[in-house]
């Protein structure tokens, strides 16, 4: 019998848990699937219309030089793309603690089967809202920098996993932290730039919400997708400091705890 690589085991094993996620993520009762797309689509509805609402109470114009649903969409996806992330991770060693039973699947394989779960997923949400643009030919449905916008996705999705990592490894030795996550997702929603562009914001606004990194993360993205938004705001080397360090707390973490993590 020949030897098997460690990079073809790791393959091997990271398709199984994948197929094994995907499958768990959309069969969630009957009416999983559904739920699993439309949830996004019925979040830009409401909190455009939230967002009108507000706007016309105020006496406020609705009149903007951007697409309000087109701004929404990106933001959510994104958002949405982050928070999933999140909260997959923060129970993926607890919810297949009977697989480590088997050598060839480590705890942190878990974890990159759940974040490869929620790429996918976020994928094909991207892929109909876009194909929805195509159809319609509507020309503001289209991003105006889809090669930066590919590239917005995929830093978010590192740094969404470095924290995913260092919140998995501390969710299970301390039950608390998963409860925190739980409880500042809703304010991280608020206060993440996904409803308003920051320009849109009071200087000392945009300052204090500058320290937060998703929010560095919502102008890339809103700047690459929109005709007449830019990234004026973002601090590349900022949200970098933001990507590396947590990924580099998280693995230092698992490395020493991985045993501690099986057994417990």
């Amino acid at each position: 019998m020949v030897a098997r690589k460690p990079l073809h085991i790791f393959t091997a094993v990271i398709k199984a848990l994948f197929l094994r996620e995907l499958d768990m993520r959309i069969s969630v009762g009957k009416s999983g699937l559904f739920w699993t797309f439309f949830e996004p689509f019925l979040q830009i509805f409401i909190f455009v219309a939230i967002r009108v609402a507000i706007m016309n109470h105020t006496g406020k114009s609705m009149a903007t030089h951007y697409n309000l649903a087109v701004f929404m969409a990106s933001g959510f996806i994104a958002f949405n793309l982050f928070k999933h992330i999140l909260n997959a991770s923060k129970g993926a060693f607890q919810a297949n603690r009977g697989l480590f039973a088997y050598k060839q699947v480590k705890p942190i394989d878990t974890i990159f089967s759940r974040v490869l779960v929620e790429m996918f997923l976020s994928s094909i949400i991207i892929v109909i809202f876009l194909a929805v643009g195509f159809i319609t030919e509507q020309d503001n449905l289209l991003p105006e920098n889809p090669l930066m916008l590919f590239a917005g996705y995929i830093w978010l999705v590192l740094f969404s996993l470095g924290v995913g990592l260092v919140v998995a490894v501390g969710n299970t030795f301390f039950v608390s932290v998963g409860k925190f996550i739980g409880i500042i997702s809703f304010a991280l929603l608020i206060f993440s730039a996904v409803f308003f562009p920051l320009i849109s914001l009071p200087s000392a606004a945009q300052d204090a919400l500058l320290y937060n990194p998703l929010v560095h993360f919502m102008e890339m993205i809103h700047g690459a997708y929109i005709v007449g938004l830019d990234d004026r705001f973002v601090d590349y080397r900022y949200i970098l400091m933001w990507t590396v360090i947590p990924l580099f707390i998280g693995l230092w973490l698992y490395r020493r705890l991985e045993k501690r993590i099986i057994s417990q």
